[in-house]
Formats: structure tokens, sequence, C-alpha cells
């Protein structure tokens, strides 16, 4: 088995991991629901060098979320159901379908035209999937009902709520200034202090401070701030100073778990004064 530069290497070695016998057993062993975890990690991790700027970093972690790619698929060939080429055909048709102001006569759109028509666009492949579905005697997809339809459940928390709320401002449900959003989020946090203070159902504390993530999550949207991102950005940063405190503890021969509380706040606020 050789290396290589073209797609072809990549799809050998991975049907040689999943051969029996003579394959890895722990591709062997995989399905589609074990590799889902390793795919979202990837997605991340592609991320993350983004967010570092580390371009050779980033090269590697494309290369891994691919792998994910190429392993589904792979799974899906070996029980006949679609193959790489199917995946390649099947992103390079809609790409080509959501861009007739590329591909096609809908020439000269502005930037809210575009948008528009991909919103259409995507409304149609909505339904002709649904009839291509029903047709085939598979079941109905879930969720392909209803304004917030759509929006998958295995996203992560912050970004999906955005896009639930994204969903339904198309509607007209939502705010139309940032500062009553302020209100709902003040709103929110006295609603989590209530039920502190009662303490009688922890699952009525926990789904209020759901409640509160929500609403920061829909003014960090009417900020056009991507609150994924921002929190990212914040643990770097508890981090770095983290890692501040630690030296500086180190160097006086102590570890956090030697230092008061009160010492630790004094080295934060020394992290603070520093470069993020």
């Amino acid at each position: 088995m050789r290396s290589g530069r073209d797609i072809d290497a990549l799809l050998a070695i991975m049907a040689a991991l999943r051969t029996p016998v003579t394959g890895c057993p722990w591709d062997l062993e995989q399905t589609f629901a074990s590799i889902v975890p390793y795919t979202i990690e990837e997605a991340y991790e592609v991320a993350d060098a983004v967010e570092r700027g580390d371009l050779p970093d980033l090269t590697d972690e494309l290369g891994d979320l691919l792998l994910q790619v190429v392993f589904h698929a792979r799974m899906a060939e070996e029980q006949g159901s679609f193959d790489f080429g199917d995946v390649v055909k099947a992103i390079c048709d809609k790409l080509i379908r959501r861009h007739p102001h590329v591909f096609g006569d809908a020439r000269d759109l502005s930037p809210e035209e575009v948008k528009s028509l991909w919103g259409e666009i995507k409304t149609r492949e909505k339904a002709d999937r649904r009839a291509a579905r029903a047709a085939a005697g598979l079941p109905e997809e879930p969720l392909t009902k209803g304004v917030l339809a759509g929006v998958p459940r295995a996203l992560p928390g912050l970004t999906r709520a955005v896009k639930l709320q994204q969903k339904a401002s198309t509607v007209g449900f939502d705010w139309n200034d940032a500062r009553l959003v302020l209100a709902k989020i003040r709103e929110e946090i006295a609603e989590v202090e209530h039920e502190m203070d009662v303490a009688a159902d922890r699952s009525l504390v926990a789904g209020e401070v759901g409640d509160l993530l929500f609403a920061v999550a829909n003014l960090a949207r009417h900020l056009d701030v991507d609150p994924e991102a921002a929190l990212r950005g914040t643990n770097a940063k508890f981090e770095s100073r983290f890692a501040y405190i630690e030296a500086a503890l180190a160097r006086a021969g102590k570890s956090p778990a030697q230092a008061s509380l009160d010492e630790m706040d004094a080295l934060w606020n020394e992290a603070k004064g520093r470069a993020p």
C-alpha cells in the first residue's frame, strides 16, 4: 500500500483497513454511530487550527476530517447503500443547484437576492426529498414539518439555539432590539436565583440555567456574535490566565491546591492586567 496525493489512495487505504481478517481490528468493529463522536471532534479540531492561524496543523486536521467522510462512505458501500462517489456527486449537484447565479441563468443578483433564492431552493429540495422518500417507501424524516424543521439535534447547544432562533425570526417571532434581549437575560437570572433559593428540585434549577443560556445565545445572535466562537475565545483566555497563576505559584514553591483563594484571585488580577 502506497501513500499518495490522489483521493483514490485514501479510498484504497480505508478499504484495506476495513477488509475482514487482514484489516485493522479497531476499524473493522466501528459503526456509523461509534464514529460520529470522532467526526464531531475532528470538525472542532479544524476550527481550532483556523482560530490559531496554524496552517500546517490545519492541513493535518482537514485530512483527519476527510478521513471521517471516507470512513462513513466505506461503511455505507459495504452495506450497498452508497459510496464515496455518490457523496461527491451529491454535493456537486447541490452546489450547482443552489448557485444558479453562478452556474445558471440567474445573474447579477444582490447578496439579499442570493440569500432569498437560496431559501427558496432549499425549500424545494426538502419537498423533493420528502417525495422521494415516500416513493421509496421510507419513513418521513423527523422534524420535517414546521418553521423549526431541519435543525440537527447533534449541533452544539449554543449553535443549535441560534439556528432555532433564526428560523423563528423568519416569521416575526423575535425581538427588534438587542436591549430587549438584555432585559430577558436579567429576567432569566432572577428566575435562576429564585430556584436556587427554593432548591427543592435541582432539575428546575437546570431548566432555568438552560433558559438563561438560550437567552445569552439570543443576545449573541442580535449582536452578530458567534456564541460558540466567543466561548472558545473565553475558554482560551481562562486557560492562559490560570496557567499564569500556576506558573507564579510554582515559582513560589506552591501548587494551586496549596494556595488560598485570595492568593489565586490576586494572581488572576495580575494576569488580567497583562496582554490577553
